[in-house]
């Protein structure tokens, strides 16, 4: 294979919230796509505050940020019935088990490492959106 491509093609719109200016620069340069657009927000109340305005089909959530921490933004998510189903991807320098075992326990969808791979968790937001996807028909399905 050769040649540049998108690896996000669907239409999506993700929310990356990190303190990191860079990081955030990085996520807009490399996440968005002509079907994928990405917003961003500077710590855990902003994304909160962009979650209650917009919808998201995916949020990358940083664990480790001032005031409100990744672990208290995930809590709130999956409190929220609006928010409960949003698939979101941890993406953290920290790689301690309490810390992987608490986001899944909160219902994280994947847990990525930092320094980010960006072509790689392409990747992964394809696969977490896909499976999303799949996952909303069921319960729509069921629900019918």
């Amino acid at each position: 294979m050769s040649g540049f491509f998108y690896v996000l093609e669907d239409d999506a719109r993700l929310l990356f919230v990190d303190d990191d200016p860079i990081l955030r620069e990085f996520a807009q340069v490399n996440l968005a796509s002509p079907s994928t657009h990405v917003d961003l927000a500077a710590g855990g109340e902003d994304g909160l505050r962009l979650m209650a305005r917009q919808s998201y089909d995916l949020v990358l959530l940083d664990l480790e940020m001032p005031g409100m921490d990744g672990f208290a933004v995930l809590e709130r998510m999956r409190e929220d019935a609006a928010l409960r189903h949003v698939p979101v991807v941890v993406q953290t320098g920290r790689e301690d088990v309490e810390a992987i075992d608490r986001c899944f326990h909160l219902g994280a969808a994947s847990f990525v490492m930092k320094p980010l791979n960006w072509r790689l968790l392409t990747y992964q937001i394809r696969y977490v959106l896909r499976a999303e996807r799949r996952a909303k028909t069921e319960r729509v399905v069921a629900a019918a």
